[in-house]
């Protein structure tokens, strides 16, 4: 019975007991320091859902049913339409806005583009225009591959407008990668570059989208945008240059109207076994979604705020608060085309201060980071500008949280710790800035609307301690299924436990009733028999001061099932040796958490998004080969953990 004993939940082991208020000070400009949206939508999340689409979105058409809800599908404000395009920039011109700057935009080298809503509104209807001259027409897929810059917004933002989805591919992909999402979509065109600038260099584009095109027989047309100057080859015919296609085109393209329904986009996600998931989100509800969370979640203040989300749009993330709900919500932005330490560590932080950002949106992968460099970075330049932080794509651990707020906040920005997925299209877990205390490390709360619970293995609801998260209501910026594969929509995400929605998330309720995401359940190892979770293990690691980041997985072990293994990056200048950092694990959460070994390494196996790849560090720990290193940032680093590990088995 022993090795069962605790595995219908999930151990939650850490324990943070800091609290952080809202100030009085931004209680006093909030726009929401109680709980009346909460008590609204726990009355009735329906008519508070119809409040939000109809003060926040402009309609052509009112819609006649809220919520048509057939579990495990939603349809929301059917009988309504809306352009998504219109919402974001015609009804800001229209309301004489038109000279405010949409973004600020700055590339890698130093260049600088002010964009405001009129310039964009006039090149997104030109490249509409020019989208239908290429015979693109209503419900055809169009796939954007694109650098961070304000094109590929244009292009997004263009598809929308004349009704076409589009499906964007981080240009950190390979062609391969491309070619599976074109076939997979069917797609009649590609946007792409000649190439984009990261760290100091050009890296292209356009190869790999021509050997995407080569193997696959859908696209009709490329078109690409002139950024890096890297030669390229040319099919005529096929390929067109963005700018000559644009020049003299009409800035007159009316916003075509769509059904709610309508699909807006397909974003692949790349599952870890199988082809990827096309996930698909329409139009009114997503629109909904992003502009209220945007708004509450980050306290908007439109007419003063200066909003800066640091991903990058082939992510959801860029999707939904980079494009659509900031641009929704008429706020001016910050848009970076390359990676936080060229030429400096504190490149970052130069854009904070030059363009005098209130809100900063980032990962925690990316904290972490910041803390191995140093707080001498930050501290060169004038962050006083900054009143909201926040966080998002991974659980953060509470010593990244409290440098955050102590170094980049100086005690003074609320951080908004927000859990979201590809699948949701918008955040369902954060606190509201100005009504919430805060924990380091929690995200807190459900927003009003979301209504989630935690679960055991047989679906009983966990009213403390650990779980599984699921999500009980639909809600208006959920994702309408995986394009052509109902069957695996189905099993994906609501075959676990029925009449809910499951992606795969463990979480803790502790006794205040806050969650704390312990991340993917993949990523739980089973030491004998207790569920620990890889985010704890990472946490306690990361509390030591000599530590900047840690990766935490469980290989296969003889005695107890799984033995966790660790890899940790020293802060700069720091020391601290296996056996301290293991005793420390120990000390911070108990013995049974206890590293069997921990390898310090100057960097962690990463995609060029920033995610670990723990896939690599479980392969590295068992001896096993190492597969397709293709998406990673610096694929040599895997190399060195390998030999690290060599090393140390014949000790």
């Amino acid at each position: 019975m022993a090795e069962h004993e605790h595995t219908t939940g999930i151990e939650a082991l850490a324990n943070e007991q800091r609290t952080f208020p809202p100030t009085e000070q931004f209680k006093a400009s909030t726009l929401v320091a109680g709980t009346q949206l909460y008590e609204e939508a726990a009355q009735n999340d329906e008519a508070f859902w119809a409040r939000q689409a109809s003060e926040l979105v402009h309609w052509d058409t009112e819609w006649h049913t809220t919520l048509d809800w057939q579990l495990p599908y939603a349809k929301w404000f059917d009988g309504g339409t809306l352009n998504v395009s219109y919402n974001c920039l015609d009804r800001h011109v229209l309301a004489g806005n038109g000279d405010k700057v949409a973004f600020h935009w700055e590339g890698e080298p130093g260049d600088k583009r002010t964009i405001t809503y009129q310039d964009l509104l006039d090149e997104v209807s030109q490249f509409a225009n020019v989208l239908k001259g290429l015979g693109v027409e209503k419900g055809d897929r169009v796939m954007i591959y694109m650098p961070m810059i304000p094109e590929a917004a244009v292009a997004m933002l263009a598809c929308a407008r004349i009704g076409a989805p589009h499906s964007v591919v981080f240009g950190g992909f390979s062609s391969q990668s491309l070619a599976d999402r074109i076939d997979d979509a069917e797609a009649k065109i590609i946007i792409t570059a000649d190439g984009g600038y990261r760290r100091g260099e050009v890296f292209a584009l356009k190869p790999a989208a021509d050997e995407a095109c080569e193997k696959t027989s859908s696209i009709e047309h490329v078109v690409v945008v002139k950024r890096g100057g890297n030669d390229v080859e040319w099919a005529d015919g096929r390929d067109h240059w963005y700018h000559e296609l644009m020049d003299g085109v009409s800035t007159d393209c009316p916003a075509e109207p769509m059904e709610a329904e309508h699909l807006l986009f397909l974003l692949y996600t790349s599952g870890t076994t199988g082809k990827p998931k096309g996930i698909m989100h329409t139009t009114g509800g997503y629109l909904t979604h992003v502009t209220y969370t945007h708004k509450y979640v980050f306290d908007l203040q439109p007419e003063n705020d200066v909003f800066w989300c640091t991903a990058d749009v082939g992510w959801i993330t860029g999707h939904s608060y980079i494009v659509y709900g900031p641009l929704s919500n008429g706020c001016t932005q910050v848009m970076y085309e390359g990676v936080p330490n060229h030429p400096g560590n504190d490149r970052l932080w130069e854009i904070v201060d030059e363009y005098g950002v209130t809100i900063f949106y980032t990962a925690p992968t990316a904290i972490r980071t910041f803390m191995k460099w140093g707080a001498d970075e930050p501290d060169k330049h004038d962050l006083s500008s900054l009143r909201l932080l926040g966080t998002v794509g991974e659980p953060i651990n509470p010593e990244a949280w409290m440098w955050y707020h102590d170094v980049i906040g100086k005690g003074n920005c609320p951080i908004v710790d927000t859990w979201w997925q590809t699948e949701t299209g918008g955040i369902m877990i954060s606190p509201l800035p100005g009504a919430t205390t805060t924990k380091p490390g929690s995200a807190t709360f459900p927003l009003p609307g979301v209504s989630a619970e935690l679960v055991d293995d047989e679906a009983n609801v966990v009213p403390v301690g650990g779980g599984y998260l699921t999500l009980t209501r639909p809600w208006p910026g959920m994702l309408r299924g995986i394009w052509r594969d109902p069957e695996r929509y189905q099993e994906t995400y609501w075959s676990r436990f029925p009449d809910r929605y499951f992606a795969g998330d463990g979480a803790k309720l502790d006794d205040d009733g806050y969650l704390w995401l312990l991340g993917r359940v993949d990523d739980v190892m089973n030491v004998s028999g207790h569920r620990i979770s890889t985010t704890e293990v990472e946490s306690a690691l990361v509390s030591h001061p000599s530590v900047a980041e840690a990766a935490v997985v469980g290989a296969t072990d003889a005695t107890t099932g799984q033995a966790v293994f660790a890899y940790v990056i020293l802060r700069g200048g720091a020391d601290a040796d296996e056996q301290t950092l293991r005793n420390h694990v120990a000390g911070e959460i108990g013995a049974i958490a206890k590293p069997k070994r921990v390898f310090i390494t100057p960097d962690l196996p990463k995609t060029r998004s920033g995610k670990i790849m723990r896939r690599l560090l479980r392969d590295v720990a068992e001896g096993r080969n190492i597969g397709d290193t293709t998406t990673l940032a610096d694929a040599s680093i895997v190399d060195e953990l390998q030999s690290k590990a060599a090393a140390s088995a014949d000790d």
